[in-house]
This record gives C-alpha cells, sequence and structure tokens, in this order.
C-alpha cells in the first residue's frame, strides 16, 4: 500500500513539476516586437501560431473588437475565426518570410 501512494506521488509530481531540464531546454516562446507591420512575417505569435496582431491571449484588449464584429467562440475564449477546436480543417499560416535582397 505504502510503495503504491509513494509512487502515485512521484508521479503526480512529474506530471505537475515535468522534467525540469527539458523545460529549460526548451526554446522560449517568440513574440513580435511592437513596431512590426500587421500581417507581415515578422507579426507572429509562436507561442500560439496566430498574428502576434491579432492575439487576444497575449492582449487580452483585442477581445472586445473581436466580439463587436461578432467573430469570437465564446464557449473556448479566443476569436472564432482563430478556434481549431470548433473549425478543425482552418489553417492559420504564417505570411511568407520576405526573400533577401
Amino acid at each position: 500500500m505504502r510503495s503504491s501512494v509513494v509512487s502515485s506521488i512521484g508521479l503526480v509530481c512529474i506530471l505537475f513539476f515535468g522534467c525540469g531540464r527539458a523545460v529549460e531546454e526548451k526554446e522560449a516562446p517568440q513574440h513580435a516586437a511592437a513596431e512590426v507591420v500587421p500581417g507581415s512575417y515578422e507579426d507572429w505569435c509562436g507561442e500560439h501560431q496566430v498574428p502576434e496582431s491579432q492575439c487576444t491571449r497575449c492582449n487580452p484588449d483585442l477581445i472586445a473588437a473581436f466580439r463587436a464584429t461578432g467573430d469570437w467562440c465564446a464557449e473556448h475564449g479566443l476569436p472564432e475565426s482563430q478556434c481549431l477546436a470548433c473549425n478543425p480543417n482552418l489553417k492559420i499560416e504564417r505570411p511568407p518570410q520576405p526573400e533577401a535582397r
């Protein structure tokens, strides 16, 4: 009995805290700089895979504008135009990177 309790606690700790080394080695999500042009390659939220200028999870101030235009999924708390749960075939793609000159 004691052995299974200890194992269960260990499993919970691993699930809750994860492997610290793996977390440290992961690259931090990238966010666009404030001065980027909306709709450009640089306008990309690497964490949520949507344009940074439209990322309501990083910038909750944008929510009112999406709600005002009727583009809001209340069930999932993000714009309907970004809701992969409701629209599994939705493709949100980063604009192509400009060619070097």
